[in-house]
């Protein structure tokens, strides 16, 4: 999710990503807020989460939320390996490692590093004010459930398109998984290129604008596949235009 966010190749700046529960984690909520963009998670099991202690040698404070509270979060050990915490994430920021090689490094021999335990520290923090949050604002609730549901609402139209190996890449040799991404690019854009055209035609017929809401409008997204059949022949005629849209086009 790092990486993507990071090395996406375009010019979009990124100031949140949306994950779901298993895309969260309290060196993740560091590591992201120290990149410059908030980690907003739609916590499935939201229950069973806790909000960490700011401090220690309180423990009858906020007693409204005693039984949501649970550990303090040790600022000592943050204090000590603040530096490494920027010198590693400085690495990813500049691409000189990835999160996968310095998660590696961290928990080989399934040995907690004081740097590792110091992020994770910190993300509690991280993740006590967001979980605030998150309880508090119905509208960043509501934020998260609709970008993740266009986040996978697209991943369903991938594996859908990318149908004959049920959306995964299954070579280790990078040239052929390269190509295949290309392919899958050009799928994606061709399949979104067609369906605005297609909605565009649509909302030209006074008939149905009259009848669709601000709602309804707002709600149209060109990532629908209902219409598409993936098996079969497909011909292509580079000498014809489709038969939409062709003031569009022209």
């Amino acid at each position: 999710m790092i990486e993507g966010v990071l090395r996406h190749c375009t010019e979009m700046q990124i100031d949140r990503q949306f994950v779901d529960s298993h895309g969260q984690s309290e060196v993740a909520f560091t590591c992201c807020n120290l990149l410059g963009f908030r980690l907003l998670s739609r916590l499935k099991a939201i229950r069973q989460q806790k909000l960490y202690r700011p401090e220690v040698g309180h423990p009858d404070a906020y007693p409204h939320l005693q039984p949501v509270l649970t550990w303090p979060i040790n600022w000592e050990l943050i204090r000590q390996q603040y530096d490494e915490i920027i010198k590693h994430v400085t690495a990813l920021r500049l691409g000189a490692a990835d999160a996968e090689a310095i998660l590696r490094r961290f928990t080989r021999g399934n040995v907690q590093y004081p740097t590792y335990r110091a992020m994770a520290e910190l993300g509690k923090a991280y993740k006590t004010i967001f979980l605030s949050e998150y309880l508090r604002e119905p509208e960043l609730r509501r934020e998260i459930h609709e970008g993740l549901n266009v986040v996978e609402n697209w991943n369903s139209a991938t594996s859908f398109i990318f149908h004959g190996r049920s959306g995964e890449i299954e070579t280790n040799q990078r040239e052929d998984a390269e190509v295949s991404m290309l392919c899958l690019h050009l799928l994606q854009a061709a399949l979104t290129f067609v369906n605005t055209l297609l909605i565009q035609r649509v909302l030209t017929e006074p008939a149905w604008m009259e009848r669709l809401t601000g709602e309804d409008l707002r709600a149209l997204t060109p990532l629908i596949y209902a219409n598409v059949n993936p098996y079969g022949e497909i011909r292509l005629d580079m000498t014809r235009r489709l038969p939409i849209g062709d003031e569009a086009v022209a």
